[in-house]
């Protein structure tokens, strides 16, 4: 039973919404890329929009119902001029919102991928301090948070804004009475709007598809992470989820350009709303309080008006929310990792079979008592030693030390004489793998997780391999052999199946260390006895530690060591230590052999 360290309740937010904001754009450097070009074309969409309305009711009252005729010529050059603004006006508006929403999902598929490697490279200790989903979240749906706030806040709130103003100053030059008009008519523009976003249904469809697949492949590499590392891979599976990432950006993308030209359409849609205005705007003409240019232009400003007071009841909502999520992720960023890659100062471990050395190691939870006491053990290459004791007694603690998902709180762990925390991982994960107790596998085919360990193995060597196990006749019996598709987490085979599976991963790595944390654990004896001549394949000629929480495991090995309450009490092969019916061994012994009957 793997020891699980107190949880600790997350401390409550101690910065302003101004310094997360400010510590979130350090750390995000993308969301500042072309900032200032991306302001100009918003000022040029702005102010250009407000003076399309001027120049049509310049058009009409100096060309059309100009007094003597119409002036053609002020026609002509009132229609350039507004063709030109409106071809400025929308080509402006077009890059600004496609160059913000382009740089807000880079920034943030990199904040994505920034989070995401950093949790793992936190330890399995911190890992174990936090809920995985909580973590998976930070990853997900907190920068999914982000992402609505900055595309529907930030620049566009403050564009956005100013067009509100604008627009509501030149509608209240032209006609006060129209102007409180346009601020009751507003309700029906909203629910118009509304209605033509239903129509991105289907293209929001495709971003939910793309981030389910993301939220899976998140939440499994999380999950997995003990083989991940125990396999040195994280690599690839930094890969893999880069190309979930990628996939959903570029969904999401599509879905927001989508949403851009909705807009525009909710504009003319909006016009509907309009109706009342003209009404009022007929009366006010005829008793020549407006012309038909003005009545003109404010239709025009109405539609200009309606966006972003839309927008702008949505943008205070999400502000806060966003705030929060970006704390939360910023929060991640900034634990520092207490299992760290020592790097290029590192030492790659001698070549050869390995030894092991726990000198006066101690280890203790953050907050809780001592686990381990002191220990010092010496353990020969190539012998096969297994690591017994009471659950809790701190037998799983002693292989994460050994295999460095944990450091210890004293002392020294030595590998055939070089201390573990100067082995750069790579070095480290080729040469020491660890088959944790549940044996996880990814969803994919029986093949394709064998691989994980060595990714070059064709067919023919994984059946090889198998054969060597003695897991032919099994793997024939599979309904489709290597190809089996073994479900999410290995669901579709048994528990007994998945450790196999997991036990020709570990043969096929071929390590010179290799840790098996009860390998033989919550399966029928049937099961077990093929589980444990796998175990005499797979440890033959290695050095191998098994934590043994049944003792046939146990009785395999060349020498037995008993833990009890964090400290190493008895030590010896199997048949000197049952001999003492009353030591702590014997007691364990008895007792197994009684549940066995």
């Amino acid at each position: 039973m793997t020891e699980a360290p107190p949880r600790t309740p997350a401390p409550e937010p101690t910065e302003s919404t101004w310094q997360t904001l400010r510590r979130g754009l350090a750390l995000s450097p993308e969301l500042r890329t072309g900032l200032a070009g991306t302001l100009a074309l918003a000022l040029a969409s702005m102010v250009g929009r407000a003076a399309v309305p001027v120049a049509v009711q310049q058009g009409i009252d100096r060309g059309l119902t100009a007094p003597g005729g119409p002036h053609l010529d002020v026609v002509a050059a009132v229609v350039v001029a507004t063709c030109a603004v409106l071809v400025v006006t929308t080509t402006c508006g077009y890059l600004m919102m496609r160059r913000l929403f382009t740089v807000t999902e880079t920034a943030l598929a990199a904040l994505r991928t920034r989070a995401f490697r950093h949790v793992h490279d936190l330890s399995m200790l911190h890992q174990q301090s936090e809920r995985r989903g909580s973590l998976v979240s930070r990853v997900t749906s907190d920068v999914d948070q982000l992402t609505q706030f900055l595309q529907w806040g930030g620049v566009i709130l403050v564009v956005n804004l100013g067009q509100l103003v604008v627009t509501t100053g030149v509608m209240l030059f032209y006609s006060w009475q129209l102007t409180l008009v346009v601020y009751a008519a507003f309700l029906p523009a909203v629910f118009i709007i509304r209605l033509l976003q239903r129509r991105l249904a289907g293209a929001y469809g495709v971003v939910r598809q793309r981030t389910g697949i993301l939220l899976a492949a998140v939440a499994e590499s999380v999950v997995g992470a003990p083989v991940i590392r125990a396999y040195g891979v994280s690599g690839r599976t930094a890969a893999r989820l880069d190309e979930a990432i990628d996939a959903q950006r570029v969904a999401q993308q599509k879905a927001i350009r989508t949403s851009v030209l909705g807009s525009s359409v909710g504009e003319v849609a909006a016009g509907l709303a309009l109706a009342c205005v003209v009404l009022l705007g007929v009366v006010l003409g005829v008793d020549g309080t407006l012309s038909i240019g003005q009545l003109t232009a404010f239709l025009f400003l109405v539609t200009l008006f309606i966006q972003p007071v839309q927008i702008a009841t949505e943008v205070l909502n999400e502000a806060q929310n966003a705030v929060a999520g970006w704390r939360r992720v910023l929060d991640v960023l900034d634990v520092a990792p207490d299992v760290a890659d020592p790097g290029v100062q590192g030492v790659d471990l001698p070549p050869g079979p390995l030894d092991v050395r726990f000198a006066d190691v101690g280890f203790a939870y953050p907050d809780g008592p001592p686990v381990l006491h002191d220990v010092t053990v010496d353990i020969a290459a190539k012998s096969r030693v297994a690591v017994v004791g009471e659950t809790g007694s701190g037998k799983t603690t002693f292989a994460k030390l050994l295999t460095r998902l944990m450091d210890p709180t004293s002392g020294t762990v030595l590998l055939s004489g070089v201390p573990l925390d100067r082995v750069r991982f790579a070095s480290l994960r080729s040469r020491v793998v660890m088959v944790p107790q549940d044996g996880f596998l990814f969803d994919a085919t029986v093949a394709e997780n064998v691989r994980f360990a060595r990714p070059e193995l064709t067919d023919a060597e994984l059946g090889a391999a198998f054969t060597e196990l003695g897991l032919g006749d099994w793997l024939d019996g599979l309904p489709a052999g290597l190809h089996t598709p073994v479900g999410e987490r290995g669901e579709a085979l048994s528990v007994g199946e998945r450790q196999l599976v997991a036990l020709a991963r570990a043969y096929v790595a071929d390590p010179d260390l290799l840790v098996l944390d009860e390998a033989t654990s919550a399966v029928d004896p049937a099961t077990e006895v093929r589980l444990q001549r796998t175990l005499d394949a797979v440890t033959r000629g290695r050095t191998t530690l098994a934590i043994a929480h049944r003792l046939s495991t146990a009785q395999a090995a060349d020498e037995v060591i008993v833990v009890d309450r964090g400290r190493i009490v008895q030590r010896g092969p199997h048949e000197e230590l049952v001999r003492d019916p009353s030591s702590i061994y014997g007691l364990l012994y008895a007792s197994w052999l009684e549940q066995t009957r």
